[in-house]
């Protein structure tokens, strides 16, 4: 059989993501991918529609997420907001939780409180999260050595007002704070004036990729100031893969799974469909030690706490 991916056949993918999954002498015997994502939430999935090529539409990966019995997935656009996309899901695809978000990216207006109390009262109130620029973001840009304009985030080393009156809104709110492609000194400074102002709920964005790039001491400070870290499995069959998996697990042990959250950030077109790319990475972190428990605790207990569910 052919697969999408040319002449790859369905064995050799199954080949190459046991090869990356699970490390070398280590078994996938008794560990049950649909046990674990039974009950779970990933709160970073990418669908269509989008300005860029994905593999699902957001209909399609909440019907998925469902038949995998997965309790509820957050729809992320870096540039249009996904709370109304979330309510139209939800009527299309009922018995799953679906939330949405805003990126404080240039099509919004960049740092823009109007808009984050717009996503917060759209109907159904199922936008949750609110991410610090990602795409646009100053960091991203300037990591990626890009010429283009970006969205800043603080100046002469302070945070601009502009930051303060969004946290204000989602700490009125109770909304999720997601620190977006902040770099690491730029997300710490963001995370002490949110606690600050009372903000209850935040996250790291996928604190070990580029380019948040975040040391172990800097996501323990983050989660010290009451930030859950977020780990994203993306692509297993990628040539980073396994060592990617074993710096996640690494520092998961460093920090404990009790602050940490695990997600998917997939939906590109090419990788494996979210939930089915989620499963894969919590087999994954299985094969390397962590505890059944402690995959329930970072994919399920966790992001239901951050998004406010029972």
């Amino acid at each position: 059989m052919t697969s999408r991916f040319g002449s790859l056949t369905l064995a050799t993918l199954v080949g190459i993501w046991l090869a990356v999954a699970v490390p070398t002498g280590q078994s996938l015997v008794g560990i049950d991918r649909a046990r674990l994502l039974e009950g779970a939430i990933d709160v970073h999935v990418h669908s269509y529609p989008d300005d860029r090529p994905r593999s699902i539409d957001a209909i399609e990966v909440a019907r998925l997420a469902r038949a995998r019995k997965m309790r509820a997935i957050v729809l992320k656009n870096h540039y249009d907001p996904t709370a109304g996309l979330a309510y139209l899901v939800r009527k299309v695809v009922p018995d799953i939780e679906v939330f949405g978000g805003v990126a404080l990216n240039l099509t919004v207006g960049g740092i823009n409180a109007a808009a984050v109390e717009h996503m917060a009262a759209v109907s159904g109130g199922f936008g949750r999260i609110v991410w610090m620029p990602t795409f646009d973001a100053e960091n991203q840009v300037r990591t990626s050595k890009e010429n283009r304009p970006f969205v800043p985030v603080t100046q002469n080393g302070e945070l601009l007002p502009a930051v303060r009156d969004v946290l204000a809104v989602i700490a009125k709110r109770d909304l999720v704070l997601a620190t977006g492609h902040s770099s690491p000194r730029e997300a710490l400074l963001i995370l002490r004036e949110a606690k600050r102002l009372g903000v209850q709920r935040m996250i790291v964005t996928h604190a070990m990729n580029t380019p948040v790039s975040m040391s172990v001491a800097e996501m323990q400070e983050a989660a010290s100031l009451g930030a859950y870290i977020e780990f994203v499995g993306g692509s297993l069959t990628a040539a980073d893969a396994e060592a990617r998996i074993n710096r996640y697990a690494e520092a998961i042990r460093q920090i404990g799974p009790e602050l940490c959250v695990l997600s998917s950030d997939l939906g590109q077109q090419g990788n494996a469909q979210p939930p089915d790319g989620f499963g894969e990475f919590l087999v994954s972190l299985r094969s390397r030690g962590f505890t059944p428990q402690d995959v329930d605790r970072m994919a399920k207990q966790n992001p239901a706490r951050l998004l406010g569910l029972p």
